[in-house]
């Protein structure tokens, strides 16, 4: 088995086509369907369907195919990680981020960061642990920081706890409930909810419930920070988020805490990551500017 086979492969999974994997690898197509052909005598299985739409992975496919991205990823990052430490500062991370550590830790850590990696390419993808584990199990993602997840992660991955979080009630400057003090003074509001946060809509159901209180009239779903800020900056809605809103430099001017008593946990902070992989130097930089980003 030889790597140009898995990462001909791989090509085939990410382009859904012989003929785009082809072009993407400036191979001639006749010779990639050479190499996957040998691969599968190779294993002894079928690794794709031939299906009008495309290439389709077999269940045994599915297996090779994170297997083979782990590999291949491996391998990328090894040589970046001897590139980065004779002093060519170049390479690529991919990290997921969630809606808090965007807010609150990623304004302080990029600019450092940059300033020391000026060449590295940096993918940040915004969400919630769920959607991003099979991108830290291929090593395609070098590490999540974000809301902690309801169950476990999956074997082979780890979660540190860096910090405990709350949330608060955000809304625009000159809100005309800003002066309220506690939940009740909220039951007549209209409010945003965001995917981003930790199933926030379900949060605030329950919330509402706790305390006596008529379901609370959810008017917007946001599926990104940008909706959410340009929802409360722009009406009357109010929306329950990560404290570190409130000091984020792009919001901090038009949106306001208001300070209600009632306490609002959120879910902890974690970091989660392979363990049994080095991060290359420029991760593992960028990962302590995180780290040191932590609200005090």
């Amino acid at each position: 088995m030889k790597l140009n086979q898995m990462r001909d492969m791989v090509a085939v999974v990410e382009r859904g086509s012989l003929r785009a994997a082809a072009r993407h690898l400036n191979l001639a197509q006749p010779a990639l369907t050479r190499s996957i052909g040998a691969l599968e005598r190779e294993l002894g299985v079928m690794l794709f369907e031939r299906e009008a739409r495309g290439m389709v992975l077999t269940s045994a496919g599915k297996m090779f195919h994170l297997r083979a991205s782990a590999v291949l990823n491996e391998v990328r990052r090894a040589s970046e990680d001897f590139e980065q430490t004779s002093g060519n500062m170049q390479g690529s991370i991919t990290v997921g981020l969630s809606i808090m550590p965007h807010m609150g830790m990623l304004p302080d850590a990029l600019p450092r960061f940059r300033q020391r990696y000026p060449k590295v390419r940096l993918k940040i993808i915004e969400g919630l642990y769920p959607a991003m584990e099979a991108q830290l199990q291929d090593r395609s993602m070098d590490f999540y920081l974000g809301a902690s997840p309801r169950t476990e992660p999956a074997s082979g991955l780890t979660a540190t706890t860096l910090f405990q979080n709350t949330r608060t009630v955000i809304g625009r400057k000159g809100h005309p409930l800003a002066g309220a003090k506690s939940i009740k003074d909220l039951a007549q509001a209209e409010w945003a909810t965001t995917t981003l946060d930790f199933n926030a809509a379900i949060d605030l159901n329950e919330l509402f419930a706790r305390h006596k209180m008529p379901p609370p009239v959810i008017l917007l779903q946001a599926n990104s920070a940008l909706s959410v800020i340009v929802a409360l900056s722009s009406c009357d809605l109010l929306a329950i988020l990560p404290a570190q809103w409130n000091e984020f430099p792009l919001t901090r001017n038009v949106l306001q805490v208001i300070n209600i008593k009632e306490k609002l946990p959120a879910p902890d902070i974690v970091m989660i990551r392979r363990p049994d992989l080095p991060l290359t130097p420029a991760a593992d930089y960028f990962c302590d500017l995180l780290k040191r980003s932590v609200p005090a």
